[in-house]
């Protein structure tokens, strides 16, 4: 029970049609089985209800919040509804992201309105729900923001929009924890690496034109360690511990979830 009575704000806690489980579902199940009562927001309602059902099925506590998170209204209300119900926020978990199925592609098959789209998903909805929940956070003087990147931010990655708005996000991340430390809140970012989840293998098979099998083995083939690709419940491990008093002087930090792949050279 290391999140024990805590109240955590999970943004993308449903998942891409597809096999196997997403990043945001792995932590809303994770921090709910950890003791937090989770208000779990994704803009599918059906989607975020089946991760509330799995929670209480394990006997934890959560509630479903439906928000498009490119509307700062809609963010605002998010917050506001954690706090109306539960009396103050402790973690803030920003989950949400696109690459492809928003439009991503190379720079010469770029368009303005797959940048938008991205930018406002990617990124624009972290610095927004940070900024609805850091006064709470600064009136408790505690609080935990844990950002979702990528390792594409930091090495070869051919699309436009996911590289800038990923690496965007740490510098983001950075800026939190230094302005925000004061108040004893931190701010930590992972960065995923080649992951077994519907959003990155589901998503290319259809993109593709492959089986899952065949994108599944030519991605595991690239990861280090094993061979294999992580799982959601390596990110969301990550995560539990970044919102865990363990991590209690840890902020400002870029957090590699990635087999391997960032440690090898040439």
């Amino acid at each position: 029970m290391r999140l024990k009575d805590r109240v955590a704000i999970v943004v993308g806690a449903g998942q891409s049609p597809g096999e196997g489980m997403g990043n945001g579902r792995a932590t809303a199940l994770t921090f709910a089985r950890e003791g937090a009562r989770v208000l779990c927001v994704d803009h599918n309602m059906a989607s975020a209800q089946e991760t509330i059902e799995m929670i209480v099925a394990q006997g934890g506590t959560a509630i479903a919040f439906k928000a498009d998170v490119t509307q700062t209204a809609e963010l605002k209300a998010m917050a506001a509804d954690a706090l109306a119900r539960w009396g103050r926020i402790d973690i803030l978990h920003n989950n949400v992201g696109v690459s492809l199925a928003g439009g991503d592609a190379e720079l010469l098959d770029f368009t303005e309105e797959a940048l938008e789209r991205c930018v406002a998903i990617n990124l624009k909805s972290c610095i927004f729900a940070a900024k609805q929940v850091i006064p709470i956070m600064r009136q408790q003087m505690s609080g935990a923001i844990i950002n979702i990147s990528s390792m594409a931010a930091i090495t070869t990655y051919p699309y436009v929009a996911y590289k800038a708005t990923k690496s965007a996000m740490i510098a983001f991340t950075e800026q939190l924890a230094y302005q925000n430390a004061s108040y004893g809140i931190r701010a930590n970012v992972i960065l995923p690496g080649l992951m077994n989840t519907p959003m990155a293998v589901d998503t290319r098979a259809r993109e593709f034109r492959k089986t899952r099998a065949e994108v599944e083995a030519e991605r595991d083939a690239k990861v280090p360690l094993r061979k294999k690709m992580g799982t959601a419940w390596d990110v969301a491990n990550a995560a539990l511990f970044l919102a865990s008093d363990e991590a209690g002087f840890i902020t400002g930090v870029t957090l590699p979830v990635d087999g391997g792949a960032s440690v090898r050279r040439g």
